[in-house]
């Protein structure tokens, strides 16, 4: 039998979500006066809305 799906025919299937993907850091003073870094993915519909993220 033959085959009836390509890999190129999935990966059309796949619609991607409208909006970028952005790497969100956070600084947090803890109490022994250093830093701690917390990182994550944050997606977002437009790059000038990078400066109202909390």
């Amino acid at each position: 039998m033959a085959k009836k799906q390509t890999f190129a025919d999935k990966s059309k299937g796949k619609g991607k979500d409208a909006g970028i993907t952005v790497k969100f850091v956070k600084t947090i003073k803890t109490e022994s006066g250093s830093y701690k870094f917390n990182e994550r993915f944050v997606k977002i519909e437009d790059a000038s809305k990078v400066t109202t993220l909390k």
